[in-house]
């Protein structure tokens, strides 16, 4: 049993408990590297999305964490890698190609930032998961965190639903570039809005007028 293994069983039914969480579509989640990319509520996503997955997602962390003497050991190995996020960083891009190909489940938020309470439709998505895909060819597992106020608590029912993955070829890349990475990353995040809100209201680069009732 590796570490992980041992904190996941140690810890993922406290977590499950204090959030609730009710997971849907788990079978969507490929056996070999890929991407779980999610709308982005509140620092609690990634536990809530590492409980629900059942194999263990890697994430990136601010690099300042990791100069923390007794936080650094614990989330490196819990899988964290880190990330300038003052700028571009070209070498956790790179370290995030190498484990895919390596056979890695990433973790994503196109958004960039979190949310909460905001309709996701209306928020701004970045470049980075597209510019992934197109390096890497990997799948991309659509999740959408859905919780009462739009945002993920303990003690309220969050939902974590993983979508049918979106290949490769469904991006239609050509050349690559800022624009087509733009692009992807916006037609994962329509895929992603799509669990929750329907594909009939949807359409790549539009926002949608008004969020949906939540969850009790």
């Amino acid at each position: 049993m590796t570490f992980y293994q041992w904190i996941y069983k140690t810890f993922e039914p406290a977590v499950s408990a204090l959030y609730r969480i009710e997971a849907h579509g788990v079978e969507n989640i490929p056996a070999d590297g890929a991407i779980v990319a999610s709308n982005h509520t509140s620092f609690a996503d990634v536990l809530v999305i590492s409980a629900a997955a059942r194999r263990q997602v890697r994430y990136m962390a601010k690099k300042e964490l990791f100069k923390i003497p007794l936080l650094a050991p614990l989330i490196r190995a819990l899988g964290a890698y880190p990330v300038n996020r003052g700028g571009p960083d070209v070498s956790s891009i790179k370290r995030t190609i190498e484990l895919i190909d390596e056979g890695e489940l990433i973790g994503i938020f196109p958004q960039g930032h979190r949310y909460g309470g905001q309709d996701p439709r209306t928020t701004e998505i970045k470049a980075g998961v597209g510019m992934i895909v197109y390096r890497t060819k990997a799948p991309v597992v659509p999740v959408f965190l859905d919780s009462k106020r739009g945002k993920t608590s303990m003690f309220r029912k969050n939902i974590v639903t993983f979508g049918t993955p979106v290949n490769f070829e469904e991006l239609e890349f050509v050349k690559g570039g800022m624009a087509e990475y733009t692009r992807a990353s916006q037609i994962i995040f329509n895929h992603i809005c799509e669990i929750k809100y329907g594909k009939s209201e949807l359409s790549a680069g539009e926002d949608a007028a008004s969020p949906t009732e939540k969850n009790d």
